[in-house]
C-alpha cells in the first residue's frame, strides 16, 4: 500500500529554519533530457520529456509532457560543439540556444561555424508548471 505525506511546511529538527513547499517545487527542475544528435536524434535519459522532433541539422524540437504554465520559462542548454564524443571533441567554438519556447515545447540550435548535429545536448528547463 502507498503512503502519501501532505506537508505545507517544512522545519528543521530545532524548530528554527522553515521553508514552504511551494518554494521547493519553484525550485526544482521542471523538464530536463540528455539527448544525441547524431543520426537519429534519440534521449538518453529523460524527465518530463514526451519526444524529440529532428527539425534538420542542428534543430530540436523537445516536447514535454506536462505544460509550462506560461513561455516565460528559463533554463540552460549545453551542446559539445562537436559530433564526436570523446573528451578531445569537446571546443569552445560553438554556440546556439533556445528557439521558440511554447507552454508544450522548446526548440534548440547548435551552431559551429555552420548548423550541426551534436553528439552530447543536455537540456534543463525551470519555470512553473500549468
Amino acid at each position: 500500500m502507498a503512503s502519501i505525506l501532505r506537508v505545507n511546511t517544512l522545519t528543521d529538527a530545532s524548530s528554527n529554519n522553515s521553508t514552504p513547499m511551494a518554494t521547493i517545487n519553484q525550485g526544482t527542475a521542471k523538464a530536463w533530457i540528455n539527448f544525441t544528435g547524431i543520426s537519429t536524434t534519440a534521449a538518453r535519459d529523460s524527465f518530463n520529456v514526451s519526444g524529440l522532433t529532428d527539425g534538420g541539422t542542428g534543430n530540436t524540437t523537445v516536447a514535454l509532457s506536462s505544460n509550462m504554465s506560461n513561455t516565460n520559462y528559463t533554463g540552460s542548454w549545453y551542446q559539445n560543439g562537436s559530433t564526436g564524443s570523446a573528451k578531445t571533441s569537446f571546443n569552445n567554438d560553438y554556440g546556439g540556444g533556445f528557439g521558440d519556447r511554447a507552454t508544450n515545447s522548446v526548440g534548440v540550435f547548435s551552431y559551429s561555424n555552420t548548423q550541426f548535429d551534436a553528439f552530447f545536448n543536455d537540456l534543463i528547463l525551470f519555470g512553473d508548471s500549468a
